[in-house]
């Protein structure tokens, strides 16, 4: 299907009206986009927060009347004094087809691989996860992602229980039970994470070992290994409830962290864990140790 598509400049206070413009007159999306690469991190829940200069994307089936909406939006109080846009034709491609082509088997420590479901494994004999993303988030390309998987195969879970906080599609705790895990205990708030990980489970040969909770429905456990891989604030807000998931002396990886957010999460841990050295990654960064 071919599709076509309108850019506008906006501000932080004309954002959201101008999107609204945009559904009203027929887009099928409407994408916000920093214009002045200053990146915005960690909203409350339930917050919007826009960028002091936005883009403001809205895409159209091709056969769309862009003349229409440029009349529309003109009249609009918001652009009618001031209404720069520019108009692009996309082009049409199996979009999905084209991402599926783009991820490629990737490799973490000296034994770890993961592989998109489509494609071959690149070597049968290493410690392979077939990995279907699907509407999770997950795929291992990800610089923190990819922190918290060399981790893993850095440690002996031979017989461990492995908790996954935030497992999203699953990846990390399905590759502790290929490096040896005898239990993984997934959580997550989103319950399709929990479906996306349940299914690359049983894709893998793992179902019975992985179990998958909401919250509020986790059963009472002590794991031997947690991992966390979210963002820094609720990494902060939820340092109890997520050391609280180890047994003493367990070990335990967050990743989700910006370098310039790490020694805030060091802080709140450090009474309770040893913690080792902090690994970077670009601009993201992986905090680990042992709690006490």
């Amino acid at each position: 299907m071919a599709w076509i598509q309108i850019r506008i400049p906006a501000t932080k206070t004309t954002a959201d009206v101008i999107s609204d413009y945009l559904v009203e007159v027929g887009s099928a999306s409407v994408t916000f986009m920093d214009s002045d690469n200053s990146p915005v991190y960690e909203p409350k829940p339930g917050e919007v927060i826009f960028w002091a200069q936005t883009t403001i994307i809205g895409l159209f089936d091709a056969s769309h009347d862009m003349q229409q909406v440029i009349e529309y939006l003109q009249e609009k109080p918001e652009l009618k004094d001031n209404f720069n846009y520019k108009i692009e034709q996309l082009e049409d491609k199996d979009w999905e087809r084209e991402w599926m082509e783009n991820f490629h088997p990737i490799k973490f420590g000296e034994r770890l691989w993961i592989c998109p479901s489509w494609r071959d494994v690149p070597d049968p004999t290493a410690v392979n996860v077939m990995l279907d993303p699907g509407l999770a988030f997950g795929t291992g390309t990800h610089s923190t992602t990819a922190l918290c998987l060399k981790w893993l195969e850095s440690l002996d879970l031979t017989d461990k229980t492995v908790v996954d906080f935030g497992c999203g599609s699953g990846i990390l705790g399905i590759a502790a039970i290929k490096l040896g895990a005898k239990r993984v205990i997934g959580i997550d708030i989103d319950p399709q994470a929990l479906e996306a990980s349940l299914d690359n489970a049983q894709r893998n040969g793992v179902r019975d070992q992985l179990e998958v909770y909401l919250p509020e429905n986790q059963p009472e456990f002590k794991a031997d290994v947690v991992v966390a891989n979210i963002l820094a604030a609720p990494l902060r807000e939820l340092h109890q409830v997520i050391l609280g998931l180890g047994k003493n002396g367990a070990e335990f990886a967050l990743s989700g962290i910006l370098e310039e957010q790490a020694q805030s999460v060091c802080d709140v841990y450090q009474p309770l864990c040893e913690l080792s050295p902090i690994e970077i990654d670009g601009e993201w960064v992986r905090v680990s140790g042992t709690k006490k």
